[in-house]
């Protein structure tokens, strides 16, 4: 009987990817802490924000603020289609308009009930002020889902917002500041706009403005 002769093969390495992250876990022990941590610091700020907005509304805080700044901080802001807003550039070009600065965000009920109210006096006063949602602590696709669902038409981006929200105070959403053509922050407003707020802030801001 002849016996079969078995040539000797290379070893196959099995698992080399895996071994490969072990090593890279086991060489930084803080890895898988540091990326838990980064995670449950976004849920945690979503759920403040989430908080602020409700207890806002809880207290009775919504409403006309207290204006913490007397000139509106310029910021440029990273639209969703694509452009960009510069605030100062919509203040001083050609004539110059005066300019609401919304925060909002997709998951904020108030949000929710302001943004109609929003597009109408957009859709209402468009050739005289200028309108600009800044998204705050969102996710893109839902952000657009937002937007779409209410038919929303300004501008609207989340590029740059992180630092746009901490130059302007911001501490729920929504808030809204009415800004002059000159860059005073003419009003301030926590919580959903009402259709009669709106109106009586976006009037007084044409006046200061001279329009």
């Amino acid at each position: 009987m002849t016996n079969a002769v078995v040539e000797p093969h290379e070893p196959i390495e099995v698992g080399s990817q895996s071994e490969t992250s072990t090593a890279v876990i086991a060489s930084r022990p803080w890895l898988p802490a540091a990326l838990a941590g980064v995670s449950g610091a976004v849920v945690i700020g979503l759920l403040l924000l989430l908080w602020f907005g409700i207890e806002q509304r809880n207290r009775g805080t919504v409403g006309e603020s207290s204006v913490p700044l007397r000139q509106a901080p310029d910021f440029t802001l990273g639209l969703f289609d694509g452009g960009t807003f510069r605030l100062r550039d919509e203040l001083q070009s050609g004539h110059g308009r005066p300019v609401v600065v919304n925060f909002w965000a997709s998951w904020c009920v108030p949000c929710a009930e302001e943004a109609p109210v929003l597009e109408d006096g957009w859709q209402r006063y468009r050739d005289r002020v200028s309108f600009v949602g800044v998204d705050v602590q969102d996710i893109d696709v839902d952000a657009l889902a937002f937007i779409q669902k209410f038919h929303v038409t300004y501008p609207n981006g989340a590029g740059n917002a992180g630092p746009t929200s901490v130059a302007y105070g911001m501490r729920g959403v929504p808030e809204s500041y009415f800004v002059a053509r000159d860059g005073r922050i003419v009003r301030k407003w926590n919580g959903a706009l009402s259709t009669a707020a709106l109106e009586r802030y976006l009037d007084e801001v044409q006046r200061a403005a001279g329009i």
